[in-house]
């Protein structure tokens, strides 16, 4: 299911662009991932919201996090690591750690999305292939 962004060339240049703007980026493409995913479901809409929202929210990216951190080379660690250390606000419901985990993966997400589209399909799929 991640056809959409196999065909995408690297736009622009994320090095210029701050953690936090790359995780908000990534958050968007990750939801739109998963809005793709659930579009063939025979679903009212509420239930495909809801179903969406389960697979956006900071403790499933956390999870899909732990599930690709084998795969990840050294400047993706260090990139996550970077983000995780500037989250600094978190809802009062989130588990700090939780929290700064997903936005690592929203951050790893938007960099790829704008650098390596390829990766980051590769990534999508190895995802899908655990659920």
């Amino acid at each position: 299911m991640n056809y959409w962004i196999q065909n995408l060339v690297p736009y622009g240049s994320p090095e210029e662009i701050g953690v936090i703007q790359l995780a908000w980026l990534g958050d968007s493409v990750w939801e739109l991932h998963q809005r793709l995913r659930y579009v063939h479901f025979p679903l009212k809409s509420k239930e495909l919201h809801l179903s969406v929202v389960n697979e956006v929210k900071a403790k499933a990216q956390s999870k899909s996090l732990s599930q690709i951190e084998h795969l990840l080379n050294t400047f993706e660690i260090d990139l996550i690591r970077r983000a995780r250390n500037k989250t600094k606000r978190y809802p009062k419901s989130a588990d700090p750690t939780i929290y700064s985990r997903a936005t690592g993966f929203e951050t790893l997400i938007g960099w790829l999305f704008l650098k390596d589209p390829k990766r980051l399909s590769k990534f999508f799929e190895y995802l899908e292939q655990r659920i």
